[in-house]
């Protein structure tokens, strides 16, 4: 079995230092114990996404209580060379866990939900914000898996005008559509961040296409057929990844 990685989130957990005795986070000491079954001499892996791998050794477990003493600091260099922002459409059921699971594991560096006029689910405040912690939970689990030692953050949900607004930091842009004239292949290579926006269920409308063009995203299309919201910014991710990133290293 492969040694064990834990996210150790910097704002609520101990500080991840060279000789340091570290209490993990109830979530991962719970998994640690029950899901794994680790005991005390058991290495593990700590991260707080700063870059680097933090590798300790258990000290200490009673019921959901574990500590482990950190022994060494090695930094990780496993990002893709090309930043990724996803704007994405919130989607209903699993299917915006799944799409934000697996676009960490392709390497993307930011997540924004996005409330489109054809997203089914519509969230007040108040599960907003629940909602976003558990998107956030879903990539630091995501992390854990895939090896990453930087942790992209999920931003607060936006009506895609008001994200407009924001002006977001990308020197290319794109809108994923399936009439658009344009494929990847044919875009400038990017020399700052990509920032991807990709529809719900239905995809964008023809009005939140033209409203993301004025602020310079171009459509683009993935090959002649259409692709589910969950299915699209992987695709999409994954051929970015191709041409411009690390899948043909």
């Amino acid at each position: 079995m492969s040694t064990p990685r834990f996210y150790c989130d910097p704002l609520i957990s101990d500080k991840l230092a060279l000789g340091a005795q570290i209490k993990l986070p109830e979530n991962a000491a719970i998994h640690a114990t029950r899901a794994l079954r680790l005991e005390v001499g058991d290495a593990a892996i700590l991260f707080n996404g700063d870059g680097h791998n933090y590798l300790a050794e258990l000290i200490f477990i009673k019921k959901n209580e574990v500590i482990a003493k950190i022994n060494d600091m090695i930094a990780v260099k496993n990002e893709s060379p090309i930043k990724v922002i996803l704007a994405q459409a919130i989607s209903s059921g699993d299917r915006m866990d799944f799409t934000i699971q697996k676009a960490v594991e392709l390497g993307v560096t930011e997540i924004q939900p996005i409330a489109s006029q054809r997203s089914v689910v519509k969230l007040s405040s108040d599960r907003a914000d629940k909602r976003r912690e558990h998107w956030q939970n879903v990539v630091n689990s995501a992390c854990e898996q895939s090896g990453r030692a930087f942790v992209p953050k999920v931003a607060k949900p936006m009506t895609l005008a008001n994200w407009l607004a924001t002006k977001p930091d990308a020197q290319t842009k794109v809108t994923l559509s399936p009439t658009a004239n344009v494929s990847f292949k044919e875009l400038t290579t990017p020399k700052g961040n990509i920032c991807l926006l990709v529809g719900a269920e239905g995809g964008l409308t023809d009005d939140e296409i033209s409203l993301a063009a004025l602020e310079g995203f171009i459509p683009v299309r993935l090959g002649n057929r259409i692709l589910r919201t969950e299915t699209a910014p992987l695709a999409a991710i994954a051929t970015m990844q191709t041409i411009w990133g690390d899948f043909c290293n």
